[in-house]
């Protein structure tokens, strides 16, 4: 005879060790390591695959001061997309702040500023050699400019599968990258881009937002 929700609520509050759901989480150190490994290794994929097709990634690529900070520059408007969706979510977009709070903040809660900054440059370098530097280039002379753009943006969404909405979104972002990158012609500018908005993105969300909460918290408690 199986136990009521009430009843299993019981028997977790009298248990002397309670169950937490963030018990079933990966250590922290983990989530770091795979995480940098999986986007830093799109890297070395990323000359292996563009070997084979004939666009060796970092081709477009050059040291340039101007281009960086274009890419700096690119990176606001996206911030401020961001913060939009966090503070005003509306329709999907809830589900997708929803997504960050509980999904993603947990995962990377302990996170110091710099394993937060090798994630972002790891995700900015790996993936934009993989999406701009190969598949966009690829697709551009397979099937023109506007298509290759419009291809690039649709893989880059549809292989960040963490939801619907999150694919769309992804999707416009990389319409957005490949479109910068059509502009610039600079493999560095859109790392740049995405590298400081994923750093941007994940700061706010775990570093400082989450101060700023512990500060309001405290002072309340002592109120």
């Amino acid at each position: 005879m199986g136990t009521t929700t009430d009843e299993q609520d019981k028997v977790m509050e009298d248990s002397p060790h309670p169950i937490d759901p963030e018990d079933d989480l990966p250590g922290h150190g983990v989530v770091v390591l795979f995480t940098v490994f999986v986007e830093a290794g799109l890297a070395p994929f990323s000359i292996v695959v563009g070997w084979m097709l004939g666009h060796l990634p970092l081709q477009s690529f050059s040291w340039n001061g101007r281009d960086a900070l274009i890419g700096a520059v690119a990176a606001l408007p996206l911030f401020l997309l961001f913060l939009s969706m966090l503070r005003w979510p509306v329709g999907p977009l809830c589900r997708l702040k929803d997504l960050c709070e509980l999904e993603v903040v947990p995962l990377f809660r302990e996170s110091l500023w710099s394993e937060l900054a090798l994630i972002s440059l790891s995700a900015g370098v790996g993936e934009e050699m993989l999406f701009r530097g190969v598949f966009q280039a690829t697709f551009m002379e397979w099937f023109g400019t506007l298509w290759g753009v419009v291809l690039a943006g649709l893989l880059f969404g549809l292989l960040h599968p963490m939801s619907v909405t999150y694919i769309a979104i992804a999707g416009l972002l990389g319409l957005y990258l490949g479109a910068i990158w059509i502009y610039n012609g600079n493999l560095l500018t859109v790392m740049v881009t995405h590298a400081l908005y994923d750093f941007i993105a994940l700061a706010y969300l775990i570093r400082l937002r989450s101060e700023a909460t512990t500060r309001t918290e405290a002072i309340d408690d002592r109120d």
